[in-house]
């Protein structure tokens, strides 16, 4: 398309909107009010599926957190040797000595 011709669109589109005048707006009501009335410092009202899904979800997350800490301890506890507590001195430890008053 040329220059001339995108001229020629931009000029009739100018027109047509000059000779329309004014247009109704047209306001859409879904059903005449909100689909959910909104329920103020009220819990929500969940129907079962909603329930049974939540339940489902946080089952299934659950059971992999224990799942995980059951099979992979390292990964809760950390990935190194635990120290021998019994080797630890009473200074090591914050003990005073038993001659100091």
């Amino acid at each position: 398309m040329s220059s001339l011709g995108r001229v020629m669109g931009v000029l009739r589109a100018g027109t047509q909107l000059l000779t329309r005048g004014p247009q109704k707006i047209v306001t859409r009501k879904a059903g005449g009010g909100p689909h959910i009335e909104a329920q103020y410092r009220q819990f929500p009202q969940l129907t079962k599926s909603q329930t049974f899904q939540a339940e489902l979800l946080s089952s299934a997350m659950w059971f992999w957190i224990l799942w995980h800490c059951w099979h992979d301890p390292d990964a809760v506890m950390g990935h190194f040797p635990w120290p021998d507590a019994s080797a630890w001195t009473d200074e090591e430890l914050g003990i005073p000595a038993d001659d100091e008053e």
